[in-house]
């Protein structure tokens, strides 16, 4: 019996000391949720949020190149995100410049009245990986596909034809010193005449796309084509 009560007695001892262990723990882990609550109800933000899809302008590196983008200008939805791509397709409005934003498809039943006069230049950044650059292309490659002759234009822009058979048939390559614009373009057939031209900076090559019929005022081409380049850079 007396070994029983001592059983007894030293089992209730150490169930209050296990008790008495337990309470500074409990004790500890109030505090500990008090405080990460604070800590959370401190830094939880109290702004509303802004109520816009997308920022105005994207940073995009291009060849680790970095250029200032406008979002709307952006034609491929993938392609609106800030950060390196390997290439930006954009366009403008003509000749204001403000972006455009991607084309709106026509459907069968508006096909013919889709068929308009483009009112947009067409940009597309992509990165050149050291391939060889536009200007040089432009001494050295297309003069080997290029007519002997040449017609001098009395706004002081060059044409020259290039020749049946080779790589850039059924195009012309449109030249002019001040300012400095180089173009080549197909010719107008079904669809109306498309040229392109084309400039490299640092790590990117950017192209620049619009009809043919610009270039009745190429120099005011040109200098869009100055403008957005150096819109896109920014201040540097």
């Amino acid at each position: 019996m007396t070994l029983l009560s001592s059983v007894h007695i030293n089992t209730r001892r150490l169930r209050r000391r296990h008790r008495g262990h337990l309470v500074p723990i409990a004790f500890a882990a109030v505090i500990a949720t008090g405080a990460i609550a604070l800590v959370a109800y401190l830094l939880w933000p109290t702004w509303e949020p802004i109520k816009s899809d997308d920022p105005a302008r994207l940073p995009v590196s291009v060849g680790a190149t970095l250029f200032n983008v406008p979002t709307q200008a952006v034609r491929m939805k993938v392609q609106r995100h800030s950060g390196p791509q390997e290439r930006v397709d954009l366009s403008f409005a003509y000749p204001s410049l403000d972006a455009a934003g991607a084309p709106k498809h026509a459907s069968a039943e508006t096909a013919e009245a889709a068929v308009q006069p483009i009112d947009r230049i067409f940009l597309s950044i992509a990165a050149h990986h050291d391939t060889l650059a536009p200007d040089v292309r432009v001494r050295t490659i297309y003069p080997r596909y290029l007519e002997k002759a040449s017609t001098q234009g009395d706004d002081g822009m060059t044409l020259r034809a290039f020749r049946d058979g080779t790589p850039y048939s059924s195009e012309d390559l449109f030249a002019a010193g001040a300012p400095a614009m180089v173009a080549r373009c197909t010719r107008d057939a079904a669809t109306p005449g498309m040229c392109l031209s084309e400039r490299r900076i640092d790590g990117a090559d950017l192209t620049f796309r619009f009809p043919r019929s610009w270039l009745a005022q190429w120099r005011d081409v040109a200098g869009a084509m100055d403008r957005l380049t150096a819109q896109l850079r920014g201040p540097r």
